[in-house]
């Protein structure tokens, strides 16, 4: 019988340390990459989620899947399904890594992703996590470098959560059947603006940041005059409307639902990415 666990982006931003979670935990990995190359030791494995010839081949000898769409990519129904739908016709374990909130209508493409899911018949756990507290020292860095966090935010909190959380409440879902058929919230302890955020930043790195709330299309012509694909701009721009919403604000205690501890908050992210940051 199979006992290996595919995990998709295993290079990535969650991925990597999905990887190492669950070969900290003594469990056989089989990590998945457009260069198929090994990570950390673990078992290396060619993916690409536009091309449905390397799905197969993927899940050869696995049991349990750590499933999600890395970011850059927008149809995440037509790239997600047919990952679905190889997991479950193997009867392969998928905890799906979803977006926080999409359970309010089932007309978004992840929420029918999720759907499809709940209906394969394979076991599974569906993962919902709030905006990446990551993104600071990624997606913004460029922002904070010139002292200025520039996004169509609007005075919107969100429950930021550190994507080291993300992997350990995934591993916890990968190695134990507890959590089946079940569906989690992810969010860090507090919810706060960008403009709260920028203060918690700027303490840590000992230099000004100050929050620029500005227009959806203010925020694409940013992001298409750095090389940002014009319908990929467009998609970022609109998921920050439940920001302004409100809705993102929740706090929920799923993390440690999931794993036993309480999530990192946004100021010990800061900390602990300090150099990153400063980079």
């Amino acid at each position: 019988m199979s006992n290996k666990i595919l995990v998709l982006g295993a290079t990535g931003t969650v991925g990597k340390h999905v990887v190492d979670g669950l070969l900290a935990k003594g469990e056989a990995v089989k990590a998945a990459s457009r260069t198929g190359k090994p990570v950390a030791g673990a078992e290396g494995v060619v993916f690409d989620h536009g091309k449905p010839e390397t799905h197969g081949p993927a899940f050869e000898g696995v049991d349990r899947a750590h499933v999600l769409l890395p970011s850059g990519y927008v149809d995440a129904k037509g790239l997600l399904l047919p990952i679905i739908e190889a997991a479950a016709s193997r009867k392969v374990k998928v905890v799906f890594q979803s977006v926080f909130g999409v359970d309010a209508d089932d007309s978004i493409p992840y929420r029918q992703v999720e759907i499809a899911l709940e209906k394969s018949g394979t076991p599974y756990v569906i993962l919902r996590p709030n905006w990446f507290a990551d993104n600071f020292h990624t997606f913004w860095k460029a922002g904070i470098d010139h002292g200025q966090i520039a996004l169509p935010a609007a005075e919107g909190k969100s429950g930021f959560i550190d994507a080291r959380d993300i992997a350990a409440s995934a591993v916890a879902a990968l190695t134990s059947a507890a959590f089946d058929g079940k569906a989690f919230n992810l969010t860090g302890p507090e919810a706060l603006s960008y403009a709260e955020a920028a203060v918690i930043l700027s303490a840590v790195i000992d230099k000004p940041i100050a929050y620029n709330a500005i227009t959806d299309d203010a925020f694409v012509g940013i992001l298409t005059g750095a090389g940002v694909p014009a319908d990929y701009a467009s998609f970022l721009a609109s998921i920050f409307y439940p920001v302004r919403q409100g809705w993102t604000a929740a706090v929920t205690g799923d993390v440690e639902t999931l794993t036993g501890k309480v999530p990192r908050s946004l100021k010990t992210y800061a900390a602990d990415y300090a150099a990153a940051l400063k980079a």
